[in-house]
């Protein structure tokens, strides 16, 4: 086993090497700029001994600087063998000068005798803005809070669908997207009821990024915040409805401000303002599907596709035979009928297995569905498997398409002994029953007699059967008991020292702050807020949010203030990394944040 080990490390170690020799030579800039802004093109490689750098002409960009050179080196040890890699970076200062979509060519450099070439790089250029209306006013004295000091055309949120017309059950993309021209540090909103549609929420990153856009003859930081696939399943004009959401936004006050509201405000610069966003309300017209539905109709509405197999075209009597089918492509996945397959009358069909394997894309789910049937045939013989039919309607023809596999011949020869012999590699279905063997013949030959007295009814082995299994039932119930307590001592130990453990981690939250290491601060934050929730709650931080912690303090007795307390500062920590200003002043004040609600939730909480 150590041997075992030992290899496995050094393979281990030999490809990380293999990976660190590797060169690499990357370029990076903004994704997008407005035209006049100066921004860095930067090309780095991981070797100390490259040579000039070597960059063709760049049109739409003017170089006002570069290429300035810097050097950094890093260490490592491992096992004692320290190691240390240096790394070059040339960096350009670039302007741009005219709106479009410009890709930046790739760059050339020597190292180590070889001629390496970086990846090209494509940068959108966005016009200027043409007009400052509705910008942001100032704060006014003492920070009220108040949402009409934030212009309309400051911060708003779009709700967008990619397509106003469909038939029932085509998939539709609803997007809820956020335009900034402020310090948006916070934002709330939930999604409304839609009892017309299936839903299905696209996955996007926990950690949000901020992207330059062009809208309305402005540039905004926009945010893409939810995304739903929808699934009409009726047909008719149907409304999504406006959807409020709450934002908070940290406004720079002026110098002036009155020193009473400086001292409740803590002296801080900025205030808190709160700007209630509502998304338009948008109508979906939604067409049945045309008239002329095949037999036996599937319910898919998308692209799709169809395929089978039979594990053997030669099987005995009484031996199993495994038929997949495979439906894949892209649309409504998850309402697929299960087709239907017209097997021999003289085999035994087993329910199917079935198995999704789909994902949510912004054109729908997208995936395949895998259904397997068990089958046995009984006797001997040549059998036919018809081929299966798959019925759909293509959204992009507009058309009902039919789809069919491939016929079987499935020849079974006369098993081994008796047509009631079974085998089956099948381990997930029951248990199959063997046939022929439910009448016993009368058997023949010599009758052996006993006596009375040698029954076993009341004898000493008699009695034992019935005692041993009670000690033994009554030993495990004491176990079982002795078990769940001790696991009942377990959650209990957990939930008391919930909050020593946050404290713990607040600790670390504070040794980042000081270190001001901004991305190390915040994820320490969020463990601490989620952890501590987790183990006070006994609920698994996989499975927690918003909702179910909202509803377990509630059922706690915690109020509804407080409640919101904690998740203002959930959203405080994941904005806050990438909100501008002064990032100490933000760490401080999330780490404020987070200790107080902490300790009034350890205060509330009923135990």
């Amino acid at each position: 086993m150590k041997r075992l080990i030992s290899t496995f490390t050094g393979l281990f170690i030999i490809l990380a090497v293999a990976f660190a020799d590797e060169i690499s030579f990357v370029a990076s800039a903004p994704n997008a700029v407005v035209v006049g802004q100066q921004f860095k093109l930067s090309y780095k490689v991981n070797r100390g001994n490259a040579k000039e750098l070597h960059i063709p002409s760049i049109d739409g960009f003017t170089i006002l600087m570069g290429p300035s050179r810097s050097s950094s080196s890093s260490y490592s040890n491992y096992n004692g063998q320290v190691t240390s890699t240096v790394s070059l970076t040339y960096t350009y200062i670039l302007k741009a000068e005219k709106e479009g979509t410009f890709t930046l060519p790739a760059a050339t450099t020597e190292v180590e005798g070889k001629q390496v070439k970086s990846n090209s790089v494509e940068i959108k250029v966005l016009p200027q803005d043409k007009h400052q209306a509705g910008s942001q006013t100032s704060a006014q004295s003492g920070g009220s809070g108040s949402s009409a000091e934030i212009g309309k055309n400051d911060l708003f949120m779009t709700a967008i669908l990619n397509k106003t017309k469909i038939f029932e059950q085509e998939a539709v993309l609803l997007t809820y997207k956020v335009y900034s021209a402020v310090n948006l540090t916070s934002l709330n909103g939930k999604m409304p009821t839609l009892k017309e549609f299936h839903i299905q929420e696209i996955d996007l990153p926990q950690q949000k990024e901020w992207q330059l856009e062009h809208y309305n003859g402005r540039n905004y930081r926009a945010l893409t915040w939810r995304q739903y696939l929808l699934f009409p399943q009726q047909s008719g004009e149907i409304e999504i409805p406006s959807v409020a959401f709450e934002g908070i936004v940290a406004q720079q006050v002026r110098t002036s401000m009155d020193p009473f509201d400086m001292f409740f405000n803590g002296g801080s610069q900025y205030v808190e303002v709160k700007k209630t966003l509502n998304t338009p309300a948008l109508k979906l017209k939604v067409e049945n599907l045309p008239s002329g539905k095949p037999e036996g109709f599937s319910g898919g509405v998308g692209e799709f596709n169809i395929k089978s197999s039979l594990s053997a075209s030669e099987v005995k009597a009484n031996e199993a035979v495994t038929m997949r089918i495979t439906i894949s492509g892209v649309g409504n996945m998850k309402l697929l009928k299960t087709p239907e397959v017209n097997f021999p009358a003289d085999f035994e069909v087993y329910d199917p297995k079935v198995d999704n394997n789909f994902s949510v894309k912004s054109n729908g789910l997208s995936g395949n569905k895998i259904i397997e049937y068990l089958v046995i045939p009984r006797h001997a013989g040549t059998f036919t498997i018809p081929s299966v039919k798959f019925s759909y309607f293509d959204v992009k023809q507009q058309q009902y398409k039919i789809l069919e596999t491939e016929p079987y011949t499935l020849t079974v020869a006369k098993g081994k002994g008796s047509d009631s012999q079974v085998a089956t590699g099948y381990v997930s279905k029951e248990d199959l029953k063997l046939l022929g063997k439910d009448i016993r013949f009368i058997k023949n030959g010599n009758t052996s007699y006993f006596s009375k007295e040698n029954t076993f009814f009341a004898s000493t082995a008699y009695m034992l059967c019935y005692l041993i299994p009670l000690i033994l039932c009554i030993a495990y119930i004491v176990i079982y008991r002795k078990k769940m307590t001790e696991n009942a001592n377990l959650t209990k130990m957990r939930t008391k020292k919930a909050s020593k453990v946050a404290v713990k981690r607040l600790k670390v939250a504070k040794q980042m702050m000081v270190e001001k290491k901004s991305n190390e601060f915040y994820d320490e934050i969020l463990k601490t807020l989620w952890g501590y929730v987790s183990d006070k709650l006994s609920i698994p931080v996989s499975k927690l949010s918003k909702d179910n912690i909202e509803a377990r303090l509630t059922e706690r007795g915690v109020e509804e203030s407080l409640i919101k307390d904690f998740e203002t500062v959930l959203s405080e920590a994941e904005f806050a990394r990438y909100a501008p200003g002064n990032p100490g002043e933000t760490m401080d004040k999330v780490y404020s944040m987070a200790m107080n609600v902490i300790t009034k939730l350890e205060d509330s909480i009923k135990r």
